[in-house]
């Protein structure tokens, strides 16, 4: 299993300081909730990114992270380094508390 993604992986570039992963689907009414917040953490705190991935384009992707629904969210640090895991639609609160502890240990 996957534990460190890049820019090749993402189809995006990390964000320098930490990056906020979602694995949406397209009739999914929670994924539309987790953009939201998840763009919100991301504008609020500098450096970090925000990357939003189809996981029906990308099955290959969601195998490899062993992916079971959606949305789930995967916090990384600024090296890629899955840090944190959640599937379902998180509060804002909660990602922002993630986000810190991955910022601290990068």
């Amino acid at each position: 299993m996957t534990e460190v993604l890049g820019a090749a992986e993402l189809g995006a570039e990390l964000g320098e300081r930490g990056t906020l992963v979602q694995f949406s689907t397209a009739f999914c009414q929670p994924c539309r909730a987790t953009r939201r917040t998840l763009a919100e953490v991301a504008a609020m705190v500098e450096g970090v990114g925000h990357v939003e991935i189809d996981a029906e384009e990308r099955l290959d992707l969601v195998r490899d992270l062993g992916i079971v629904r959606t949305p789930t969210v995967l916090v990384l640090d600024r090296a890629g380094r899955i840090v944190r895991r959640a599937a379902g639609q998180p509060r804002k609160v909660d990602v922002i508390a993630a986000l810190g502890r991955a910022i601290r240990t990068s």
